[in-house]
């Protein structure tokens, strides 16, 4: 897929997250969403959906601390190491996923639950945009699922004519749905983070 001339794989996001230890740059699209928005907080269970190479679970490892859990979940292995938390491999549409998280410790319903989760992007437009649109929508269904009442829930989305129908789905069902562009997101990438604040 060809880059436009702006495109710089080693920003400072990038060389900021290799200073502080962080397994990849889009740790800071987390981290902004969490300091507006007080996602999350000491002492609470965290999913994390899509989580390799596992920098959103080191950032939420670091907010929940010692008394709180994160859960991490993705299709590919995460080599990273916290104290705090677990990941596992498995298919997010497993109808026994309910089981394979408390074979790991974890008894839901989570506090929060966020998802960076994007298909391996094709270049073709609105194949991708169809299959960002199927994760988020994988997401959206695991957090009704799995997700307690008042709970937060962040999704990664790559922004297309779904947009209106998504933010109405989340309307129905969280209190108040906010829209992010954070400030690390690269400028051509297509990519926004829906926030629902407090389940219903």
């Amino acid at each position: 897929m060809s880059r436009s001339k702006g495109y710089n794989p080693r920003d400072r996001f990038f060389l900021k997250a290799k200073e502080e230890n962080f397994a990849a740059r889009s740790v800071y699209k987390l981290q902004e969403i969490d300091q507006r928005f007080k996602i999350i907080s000491s002492g609470q269970t965290v999913l994390d959906l899509g989580c390799s190479p596992g920098s959103w679970s080191q950032y939420a490892s670091q907010k929940v601390g010692n008394r709180g859990r994160v859960l991490g979940v993705d299709l590919s292995p995460v080599t990273v190491k916290l104290e705090n938390a677990v990941f596992i491999e498995a298919d997010l549409r497993d109808l026994k996923l309910e089981e394979v998280f408390q074979s790991h410790g974890f008894q839901p319903p989570f506090d929060v639950v966020i998802s960076d989760m994007a298909p391996k992007t094709t270049g073709i437009k609105n194949t991708d945009q169809a299959r960002s649109l199927e994760l988020c929508e994988l997401a959206v269904d695991v957090a009704q699922r799995f997700l307690k009442p008042g709970g937060h829930f962040v999704c990664k989305f790559f922004h297309s004519n779904d947009f209106a129908g998504l933010r109405k789905q989340l309307q129905a069902n969280y209190k108040k749905v906010e829209i992010v562009k954070p400030e690390s997101t690269r400028t051509m990438s297509k990519e926004i983070f829906f926030v629902g604040i407090s389940k219903k």
